[in-house]
């Protein structure tokens, strides 16, 4: 649980932090694009070099984000392994039905590759973005949805809730846990059945802890008058700085060079 990074905002006065957040959640979008449409090697060193490049101006250590992708770490695993099965041409290894290729060990790297890069960019987002901040960049960038009788204010402010209470529930569910052990409970013997089991003792009061935080955030949000909506004023007002356009250059002349090294196939 300690481990687990996700949700959690690092406030620090780097650059990536100083952008406004409808550029950053565009970027991380256009960096998703991009990654999926990596098909070789090369694009795949650019787009690890601008991810890495992008964590080094976020002036966040870079133990934070490695703990980002021990939750990933056995997905990718075995994702990997699958894949190495899958590949077509010479075999190099064959047992029974099961054939490795070299073709294989290059898609078993290439899925590694993206869904690591695909974890980094989601937490240099919200390592960089508060709550606040992204409510309001996702609010601006979705306002055309009024048109359709959505609130797009609440949406975005569920999800922003919902990405800064991660952190506090895990911190509680640790807690209960180790409230748990304490009193003699067994939570890491047994069977699968029983493990099961072990876990009730711990949902119910988290379930429980979880809806009394939200009465009470409730409470407080009606206590403050908040009415939510496009008509809702802001203290801060979204404005695109000089460095917002550069990284949006920067972003479509790398996603032109991936897309124009896929479609040439000049690269291995």
């Amino acid at each position: 649980m300690t481990n687990i990074t996700f949700g959690q905002y690092f406030p620090t006065n780097s650059i990536i932090h100083r952008l406004d957040p409808r550029t950053k959640i565009l970027s991380a979008i256009g960096c998703i694009i991009t990654i999926f449409l990596c098909k070789n090697a090369v694009n795949l060193a650019l787009m690890s070099a601008f991810v890495l490049t992008s964590i080094k101006l976020s002036d966040i250590s870079v133990k934070i984000y490695l703990k980002s992708l021990k939750m990933v770490l056995f997905v990718v695993i075995v994702t990997s392994v699958l894949n190495v099965f899958y590949g077509q041409g010479e075999p190099i290894f064959q047992l029974g039905f099961m054939c490795i290729t070299l073709d294989g060990i290059k898609n078993s790297i290439y899925i590694a590759v993206r869904i690591f890069l695909l974890i980094l960019v989601s937490s240099l987002l919200t390592f960089t973005t508060s709550p606040t901040d992204l409510t309001d960049g996702l609010g601006q960038l979705l306002k055309f949805l009024y048109k359709f009788k959505i609130n797009v204010y609440d949406l975005a402010m569920m999800m922003s809730i919902a990405l800064r209470f991660i952190p506090t529930l895990l911190e509680e569910t640790t807690k209960i846990t180790n409230a748990q052990k304490a009193r003699g409970a067994d939570l890491e013997s047994g069977n699968l059945k029983q493990r099961i089991k072990a876990l009730i003792p711990i949902l119910v009061p988290l379930f429980v802890s979880a809806f009394r935080r939200a009465y009470d955030l409730a409470v407080a949000m009606e206590c403050r008058c908040y009415i939510g909506g496009k008509t809702r004023t802001r203290m801060k007002i979204l404005k695109f700085k000089p460095a917002d356009m550069w990284t949006f250059v920067v972003l479509i002349l790398l996603f032109s060079l991936v897309l124009t090294a896929n479609l040439v196939g000049i690269f291995w």
